[in-house]
């Protein structure tokens, strides 16, 4: 879709649209509130700012929609509405050793208890091993430098999404 058949969409349609890429309902609200979209830079700078002005409540909701890295299991179940984009996402999770998936479980699991919620990354051309390293390497942060890792990691994959829904190239 272009972005005048977005700014087309009712206001239930463009948030079924609009979830898909940051499941925030604060998020949701304030780039509802914006429309008509005049370009699509304006679009992400919009969500950008949105994104920016947001609470680690809003960050953890989002975070929520996601599957855990090389979970397929639970991407195909959990998250059927943004399952082909997800799978598309984590494509490198899809080739990985038996060994690489195990640590990433042992790792998610270990990520989920220090922080108390899932590991996020913008898996795009990211490699199983690469996952498995940043996840190494941030289970190592303070939680609050951590929330602001995941949180611009959580943008990286609203923008991505944004640029798939209308249909752009990453």
């Amino acid at each position: 879709m272009n972005l005048q058949q977005l700014n087309a969409l009712s206001e239930k349609a463009l948030s079924c649209e609009l979830l898909k890429c940051c499941g925030s309902k604060n998020w949701l609200a304030g780039v509802l509130a914006c429309r008509p979209y005049l370009t699509e830079k304006s679009l992400y700078t919009l969500s950008d700012t949105i994104w920016d002005g947001l609470s680690k409540v809003d960050y953890l909701e989002a975070f929520a929609q996601h599957p855990q890295i090389g979970n397929l299991a639970t991407l195909k179940e959990k998250f059927s509405n943004t399952s082909g984009w997800a799978s598309d996402e984590q494509q490198g999770a899809n080739q990985a050793s038996t060994e690489v998936l195990q640590a990433l479980h042992h790792g998610n699991q270990a990520y989920l208890q220090k922080f108390g919620y899932i590991f996020i990354v913008c898996a795009t051309g990211k490699s199983a091993g690469q996952m498995l390293e940043l996840l190494e390497q941030r289970l190592t942060n303070e939680a609050q430098a951590e929330l602001s890792i995941a949180a611009a990691e959580q943008n990286k994959i609203t923008k991505l999404r944004l640029k798939k829904l209308l249909c752009l190239k990453g």
